[in-house]
């Protein structure tokens, strides 16, 4: 698909992080961006800096969703593109002792249920709800292609460690919606991609402090450093623009394999 002023794209968790490198790559090839993201603030500044739109959504509601795509809409038009970058994690044991006094727990199924909610049903709402407005548009190409959706899951869903069982389990999901949804898709023109991002630089980890990024950063094969969400982005992009692209999981980790911990 080429990428233009003709094309208007949507990217939940826009505001930060790998969602907001989309959103401004895709702004800088011209397209009519919507960022839906829950932080009203850093959304409305990254959406006034590119020239999009912001929509205030929670992935988690149908109804908030189906207003941002309403709101995205007006605005610019049915999106041909919907990037979902929207997600988050938890570190909890299945089941583990208190250090301090032995005590016995176990993962509150409540948590799990959240992280479930938001990184794949929420991921599946949102890609649902987009390929039905797709449904709407007129083929762009002789290969009858109206529209590219891209997921994000995590090498986590591969190579969990201790203490990611529900994020596992949320992000192996998305991973595993890739090749059916692409499928039932496959005969309206619309192709979807999954990426598996390794440990970036994202807010979350620059709050972790510099001694933990450098030690993660050491156990990445090559290139030793954490990934830069413009790198995702760049192959968020590639799998828009390459038309052969449809129906892949693809890790983006430099190399690496994670450790049980």
């Amino acid at each position: 698909m080429e990428l233009n002023d003709d094309i208007a794209a949507a990217v939940t968790g826009g505001a930060s992080g790998l969602g907001e490198a989309t959103a401004r790559a895709l702004a800088a090839k011209g397209t009519k961006v919507a960022i839906f993201d829950l932080s009203e603030e850093k959304g409305e500044a990254v959406a006034h800096s590119i020239g999009g739109i912001f929509c205030k959504v929670d992935v988690t509601d149908d109804a908030s969703v189906e207003a941002g795509f309403a709101k995205a809409r007006e605005a610019h038009g049915q999106e041909r593109i919907m990037v979902c970058c929207a997600g988050t994690g938890s570190a909890i044991k299945t089941a583990s002792r208190s250090r301090e006094d032995g005590s016995i727990r176990h993962f509150p199924v409540a948590e799990f249920d959240r992280l479930i909610q938001i990184n794949l049903v929420g991921t599946f709402r949102c890609v649902a709800k987009s390929a039905a407005g797709m449904l709407t548009l007129d083929p762009l190409t002789s290969d009858n292609d109206r529209g590219v959706i891209i997921m994000t899951a995590s090498v986590a869903a591969e190579d969990g460690q201790i203490g990611q069982a529900a994020y596992s389990a949320s992000k192996g999901g998305v991973t595993s919606l890739t090749l059916p949804v692409a499928r039932d898709l496959m005969g309206e023109g619309i192709r979807v991609n999954t990426i598996l991002p390794g440990i970036f630089m994202t807010p979350l980890m620059l709050g972790a402090g510099q001694k933990v990024i450098d030690s993660l950063a050491a156990s990445v094969p090559f290139p030793k450093r954490l990934g830069d969400p413009s790198e995702y982005a760049a192959l968020a992009l590639s799998m828009i623009e390459n038309g052969y692209f449809n129906g892949e999981d693809v890790r983006l980790d430099g190399g690496i394999r994670m450790a049980p911990r």
